[in-house]
């Protein structure tokens, strides 16, 4: 099963996003934590089905921590590794 590095932020007066540092543009926001893996699983799948060329290359936690880019936005965040909704049926 495949899985991407995912940065989920939480402010005080808003839900829980969710965002990929290898997949730029895939994002999501929910009232709750379990709501925002889900629909983040769910928003990956679906990406990945319109994906036109090859996928994004997903690169291990230690090689994001080697990004300052990813030092700067993962500091107020929580890091999961989110599979792509498609995948999680695949494997179950």
């Amino acid at each position: 099963m495949t899985h991407y590095i995912a940065l989920i932020h939480k402010d005080a007066e808003s839900g829980y996003g969710v965002s990929f540092p290898d997949v730029p543009g895939v994002t999501v926001v929910a009232d709750t934590l379990d709501s925002a893996l889900h629909e983040a699983s769910v928003a990956l799948g679906f990406a990945f089905e319109d994906w036109q060329g090859e996928l994004p290359t997903r690169r291990s936690l230690d090689d994001l921590r080697d990004d300052p880019e990813f030092l700067q936005l993962s500091s107020a965040a929580v890091v999961a590794a989110v599979a792509p909704a498609g995948e999680m049926a695949h494997a179950a």
